[in-house]
C-alpha cells in the first residue's frame, strides 16, 4: 500500500490548541500562531484554544499541564522557542511533561526543513511526543518552519484517512496506562 489518503475512510476532526511561545508577539502580528489555526480550520480541525505565552520553562510547563488536562485538547502545538539561545527553553518544558517521545517528530521535520533551509536546520530542536494521552509538538517559530510542519507532517499524521498509518487511530489506546 502506498502511502495517502483512503477515501473510504471517515474524517475525524480533532480539537486542536495552538501556543505560540514568544517574548515579542502579539495576537496582532502573531503570524505563525495564525497559520497553525488557519491550516488547521482548513483541513476541518477545530481549534479550541490559542494562547501566547512567554518563554518561561515554568510557565510553558504550566500552559502544557493545564492543556494536558483538559479533555477538550487532544493535540497541542507549540511555535517558538525551540532555538538554542539563552532564551529558548520550549524543549526544556515539554521534556518535562511528556511522558513518551516521539523522536521521529523532529527526525522527519529537520529533513524536510533541511531541504529548503540547508544545515541551518541544526538549530532547530523540534520536538513531539504524548502526555496524559494528548499530542504534543513543538516547532519553530518561523511561519516557513509552521508551513512546512503542518503540510509535511500534521496535515497527513492528524488525518484519519491517512494510509498506512496515522496518530489519529492510535488515539483511543494512548490512555491505556493511565488509572480509570
Amino acid at each position: 500500500m502506498s502511502p495517502g489518503i483512503d477515501p473510504s475512510r471517515a474524517f475525524v476532526p480533532l480539537h486542536l490548541a495552538i501556543l505560540t511561545v514568544s517574548d515579542t508577539r502579539t495576537e496582532a502580528d502573531d503570524s505563525s500562531g495564525r497559520l497553525l489555526v488557519e491550516r488547521a480550520e482548513a483541513a476541518g480541525h477545530e481549534v479550541v484554544t490559542k494562547r501566547i505565552v512567554p518563554d518561561e520553562q515554568a510557565r510553558i510547563e504550566q500552559e502544557l499541564r493545564a492543556l494536558i488536562a483538559d479533555d477538550a485538547v487532544e493535540v497541542v502545538i507549540a511555535t517558538g522557542g525551540t532555538g538554542i539561545t539563552g532564551r529558548d527553553v520550549t524543549p526544556e518544558a515539554f521534556h518535562a511533561v511528556i511522558e513518551k517521545q516521539l523522536p521521529g517528530f523532529g527526525e522527519v521535520f529537520r529533513m524536510l526543513s533541511f531541504q529548503k533551509i540547508g544545515t541551518s536546520t541544526i538549530q532547530s530542536r523540534a520536538v513531539g511526543g504524548v502526555a496524559g494521552g494528548t499530542y504534543l509538538f513543538s516547532i519553530p517559530g518561523s511561519t516557513g518552519a509552521c508551513k512546512d510542519a503542518w503540510d509535511g507532517i500534521f496535515a497527513e499524521q492528524l488525518d484519519s484517512r491517512f494510509r498506512p498509518c496515522n496518530f489519529v487511530e492510535l488515539m483511543p489506546r494512548l490512555r491505556e496506562h493511565l488509572p480509570r
